[in-house]
């Protein structure tokens, strides 16, 4: 599995409020959630991801709340992998629960610009920057993992292996 994208970068402490704002909780319409991901950071963001981009982090990406709205508003506005220094627990356990693939490297989330076009190997493990030509190297996940984001998220993975 690889995904291959433009990079939409973003710095330490992203926390689900600056994700998908508070504002727009009243709604489970995934697309709607999309159309409003990072606009209080980056109004243009929606605007300008193409589906397959990438999004890059520094530490604590995903900390304050425990919702489930703010990966679903990443995935859904077409981000195939988010790469950072470090997430917030209850984030990436989030993430794996709907099926948005995410990856801990500091040397990529430090090095990496935004604009960049990456491409992420999720069975190595290895991130490749095309515009630098620099190699990452991230811990990738464990196949039973790959499986659950493959399948798009824990709940269509049960329910495909009960098929």
């Amino acid at each position: 599995m690889k995904a291959h994208g433009t990079v939409h970068k973003y710095g330490d402490n992203i926390d689900t409020d600056v994700i998908i704002p508070a504002r727009y909780l009243n709604t489970s319409n995934h697309a709607e959630l999309a159309s409003h991901c990072m606009e209080d950071i980056d109004k243009s963001f929606t605007s300008k991801v193409k589906k397959g981009d990438i999004m890059v982090g520094g530490a604590n990406f995903g900390c304050g709340s425990s919702r489930e709205h703010a990966p679903i508003a990443i995935k859904e506005s077409g981000i195939s992998v988010v790469i950072a220094e470090t997430f917030a627990r209850i984030f990436y356990r989030n993430a794996i629960n709907i099926g948005l693939a995410i990856l801990e490297c500091p040397e990529a989330s430090r090095k990496i610009n935004d604009g960049d076009e990456v491409e992420v190997d999720f069975n190595t493990g290895e991130i490749y920057n095309h515009t630098s030509g620099e190699k990452y190297k991230a811990q990738p996940f464990p196949p039973f993992i790959q499986e659950i984001i493959s399948k798009g998220g824990l709940l269509n993975s049960i329910s495909q292996d009960g098929k």
